[in-house]
């Protein structure tokens, strides 16, 4: 999720509430499926990956090792260095490797599905507290939703962020992992939306303690989750437009028809 400064007229309907501290039970209660786990980064995806390399490569290296000759010999050893030629670009150009698993990811059948729930929940969410919305992407690789506000953007970069508007920013940034949390049992989609807000805290003054910290993130989990289940056929409506790459016009009409 990007701010980008550009302004475009604000629109939305709910208001945010007081920040309050917020409990694991709480998260349980609303329907976050291992919300203790939240915060945790999945390794899904990137362990498949590894496995599926590894298990590949050596079945391939032991039946060409029944080639005839030296090329029984080289052929699996030429074939086994791939396992190390991947973790090697890994500790040289992460970038890499991370664009091979995010391919590799849409492999997996709920893949695009949480693409769409996770892009959805920040795009709605932002739309009901009043954030403008730029664009959107839900390419493999490249997802996100770009919000627009030039208030927003330069407070963000003096470092001016108050607590209502980090407050306002949380919400977004944790809906994605919100929509998950709801729906499955394990969050893939979390990283990139927890550094987000982490961005967004240090941008913040006061700056907050490590506790309040803790504590925005489970709120604003709890906040954006309540949205979406109070508006979940306005969700599935905005997950259905996005997927079919529908313009930002439209999928605020499917949102507000769904209504």
């Amino acid at each position: 999720m990007e701010l980008s400064a550009i302004c475009i007229t604000s629109y939305g309907q709910s208001t945010i509430p007081v920040k309050f501290w917020t409990s694991l039970r709480e998260l349980t209660t609303l329907g976050i499926k291992n919300a203790e786990n939240l915060a945790i980064p999945s390794v899904r995806n990137d362990a498949a990956f590894l496995f599926t390399v590894v298990g590949t490569t050596s079945l391939l290296a032991v039946i060409a090792g029944q080639l005839p000759g030296d090329w029984g010999f080289f052929v699996p050893y030429l074939i086994g260095s791939i396992s190390l030629i991947v973790l090697a670009v890994g500790s040289i150009s992460p970038g890499l490797l991370q664009a091979a698993i995010n391919g590799f990811s849409s492999f997996f059948p709920d893949y695009q599905e949480r693409i769409a729930r996770h892009e959805a929940a920040h795009f709605l969410v932002a739309y009901l507290i009043g954030l403008p919305i730029l664009g959107y992407s839900l390419d493999i690789g490249k997802e996100h939703v770009n919000l627009v506000d030039e208030r927003l953007q330069k407070l963000i970069y003096s470092g001016q962020l108050d607590d209502k508007e980090l407050d306002r920013l949380a919400a977004v940034s944790m809906a994605g992992l919100a929509a998950e949390g709801l729906k499955y049992d394990k969050v893939i989609g979390q990283s990139a939306d927890l550094f987000t807000l982490q961005r967004f805290i240090n941008r913040s003054k006061p700056q907050i303690s490590k506790e309040q910290q803790q504590n925005l993130t489970r709120w604003a989990v709890l906040f954006a989750g309540s949205l979406l289940k109070n508006n979940a056929v306005e969700h599935q409506a905005l997950m259905a437009a996005m997927s079919r790459k529908a313009g930002v016009l439209e999928c605020i009409e499917a949102i507000e028809n769904a209504a």
